[in-house]
């Protein structure tokens, strides 16, 4: 399994970013193999308007299956789903201990958005 964790740093003890669009990092985890490789988000974190979209946009090219993030908005969350991404909110915490918490099942599955648009 390929996840995506939005992340204010580079690595898994690096805090979770609440933000999707306009999170700092993506850190990508494939739980088959524990293989860590980092994104930058950079683009996205002063842009005016659609940082949400290309971000999705962004994370779906990176063949990642699920999302792990405190929070995400109604475009971005529809470009996600469309792309077969499931998302999870809520998280906090580390990286680690975002990923701990999704395999033990106690992160909330996101049936819509979560915030607004342009939620900072």
């Amino acid at each position: 399994m390929i996840i995506a964790v939005t992340s204010m740093g580079t690595d898994l003890d690096s805090e979770v970013d609440p933000r999707f669009g306009r999170a700092r990092y993506f850190v990508v985890l494939d739980t088959d193999t524990d293989r860590v490789s980092v994104h930058d988000n950079l683009q996205n974190l002063n842009a005016p308007q659609g940082a949400g979209i290309q971000a999705a946009r962004n994370v779906k090219g990176l063949k990642v299956e699920q999302l792990i993030t405190g929070n995400i908005g109604p475009k971005a969350f529809d470009v996600l789903r469309a792309g077969g991404i499931e998302i999870f909110i809520g998280a906090g915490g580390t990286v680690r201990e975002a990923v701990d918490r999704w395999k033990e099942g106690k992160l909330t599955r996101a049936g819509g958005a979560n915030v607004s648009g342009h939620w900072a």
